[in-house]
């Protein structure tokens, strides 16, 4: 941008400034300003609480505004939908390549405040019942703005706090003394809020649910249930999914590089000493009864028990051939021959 700014801009923010007071702000960049920022209302008068949609307008001057056209983005919208904002876009471009080296950003803000208040009505879905908002629905708006039908809301405020109540059942009495209060969220965004449930209680149920035909399943339906059904049967085969068909965790094995160049040279003659010892399975005799576990653990256990048996072995036959070696002093005796006995 350049060092030098346009007077007619300056005069602008100020005008901007004594016109909106409040939701206005400028970013400026090397002393220079380069992004207006204001949130756009309808126009309610004093209503306040009657403001059900905003959005915050972005002007992004560029470095010879206003002869040259700035960028301007629509941000944060609440309670709009894409329709709605693609018809704001298109009236904004339209009055930004007609009015060309002009102050203009004042004029964006009320093609939007016009829309908005053409449109105070929530658009899009309920989120919690999934229905859209029509004439006839009694709804609120949170602080966050976003919508909800108040039969809706007061349903999942009734649920929530059932909820939290049941999880601090589950604690212990410390916890529960140490544990915040319960406080009122938004479904969306889990800001705090705060409502009477005895006003939401009164509220009727949304209008397009008592106009809403039955539920009925469609083919297209049935045949997505089918196709999700067999992914669902190949992931238990594989065991992809958790707590089905799964008996826990194996046991864990620890094991060191000593313990790995012990298993090398008396893994073999351990397995065959366990062989020797095994008892004949009864499973013939007694079918039903299980088999005990032979997980990875109690092998590598059973394997290092063998090893440090055939270790003791062979020390105590060392031993026992040091003593049977005659003394060297000893006198030498010559060996008698066996005697023979005639048969009988």
């Amino acid at each position: 941008m350049s060092a030098t700014i346009d007077n007619r801009v300056y005069d602008e923010l100020e005008a901007l400034e004594a016109i909106l007071i409040e939701d206005f702000a400028v970013k400026h960049e090397d002393g220079v300003p380069r992004i207006i920022e204001t949130v756009v209302h309808p126009s309610t008068g004093d209503q306040i609480d009657q403001q059900y949609v905003c959005l915050t307008l972005e002007v992004k001057l560029s470095p010879d505004y206003p002869d040259t056209i700035p960028e301007v983005f629509l941000r944060n919208p609440r309670g709009l939908d894409d329709k709605l904002l693609n018809n704001i876009n298109s009236r904004i471009k339209n009055k930004l390549d007609r009015h060309i080296g002009n102050p203009i950003v004042f004029e964006l803000i009320e093609i939007v405040r016009e829309y908005l208040t053409a449109c105070n009505l929530p658009r899009g879905q309920c989120a919690i019942c999934l229905h859209g908002f029509v004439k006839g629905d009694v709804f609120v708006k949170t602080p966050c703005y976003h919508h909800f039908h108040s039969h809706c809301f007061h349903k999942h405020l009734v649920n929530s706090r059932k909820y939290y109540e049941e999880e601090m059942d589950k604690l212990p009495n410390w916890q529960r003394a140490q544990a915040p209060e319960y406080q009122q969220t938004c479904p969306v965004c889990r800001n705090v809020v705060s409502f009477d449930e005895k006003v939401l209680e009164q509220a009727p149920p949304p209008v397009e649910s008592l106009d809403a035909p039955p539920f009925r399943l469609t083919p297209e339906m049935k045949a997505l249930q089918r196709s999700m059904s067999e992914v669902l049967e190949r992931q238990i085969a594989r065991g992809g999914v958790v707590g089905m068909g799964d008996d826990g965790p194996p046991l864990l094995t620890i094991t060191t590089s000593a313990d790995k160049e012990k298993a090398s040279t008396s893994g073999t003659q351990g397995a065959k000493a366990e062989a020797n010892r095994a008892v004949p399975s009864t499973s013939a005799e007694n079918p039903e009864k299980a088999q005990p576990y032979s997980g990875p653990y109690r092998i590598c256990v059973k394997r290092l028990q063998s090893s440090r048996e055939a270790r003791t072995r062979t020390s105590w036959a060392r031993r026992s051939a040091v003593t049977r070696l005659p003394s060297p002093d000893a006198p030498r005796r010559l060996a008698r021959p066996p005697a023979l006995h005639p048969p009988a």
